[in-house]
């Protein structure tokens, strides 16, 4: 692994442990046995590496948030899509939690996350679609925009709502699993027929996991 890739990933473990606002760059160079110079040669600022990880993030949601083919197995894909969900979740979550001030500092990031964030709604819509093309759910045409924003409100405020409400603001990666089944939820007023068996066999897979630990 490159120093640069050791530099990202030092990052990305640094602020989902300590919270962004709490590591600078000379702590990412000293966890890393670096010298901030060093650091400096790869990236401009904290800024700078929070663009590359950004970078990570949106690549993430490209590459595994496809339409359902319906011609495929549908519980094995909607697995697929939850436990990239889950990454995603697990993975960024210090971005999740500092989502505001971080965008604050950074215009140019703020207007890459609106873009992917419209991207990402419509990459959403394109999954409850499939679903409903599978005839795991009945949705009318004209809420599947709605549904896709209320799973992306639910997967972009899960973790800081939990954080809140915890005396230690640990987060555990259980707690992701709950938060994979708040989005099954609102799946399952629209399921049907054998699209209910899928879904209730998606909770019960889950729900496993999140009493695992």
């Amino acid at each position: 692994m490159s120093t640069k890739d050791k530099i990202i990933q030092a990052s990305i473990a640094l602020f989902n442990e300590q919270g962004e606002r709490a590591v600078s760059t000379n702590h990412i160079a000293a966890h890393l046995g670096i010298s901030p110079g060093n650091l400096y040669y790869h990236f401009k600022n904290k800024e700078d590496i929070l663009r590359h990880i950004f970078a990570l993030y949106r690549e993430h949601l490209h590459t595994h948030f496809t339409p359902i083919n319906p011609n495929k197995d549908q519980l094995e894909q909607l697995i697929g899509y939850l436990d990239s969900l889950f990454e995603l979740m697990w993975k960024f979550h210090f971005f999740y939690d500092n989502l505001g001030d971080i965008l604050s500092r950074d215009e140019t990031l703020k207007k890459e996350y609106h873009a992917m964030q419209a991207n990402l709604l419509e990459q959403i819509a394109d999954v409850v679609r499939g679903m409903k093309l599978a005839e795991i759910i009945d949705i009318e045409e004209e809420d599947i925009l709605d549904l896709a924003h209320s799973i992306k409100i639910m997967v972009s405020f899960w973790t800081p709502y939990l954080k809140i409400h915890k005396f230690d603001s640990s987060l555990l990666k259980t707690d992701i699993y709950k938060g994979l089944l708040k989005v099954l939820l609102l799946f399952k007023p629209y399921s049907y027929g054998t699209g209910k068996d899928k879904i209730a066999k998606l909770q019960q897979h889950y729900q496993e996991l999140a009493q695992s630990e």
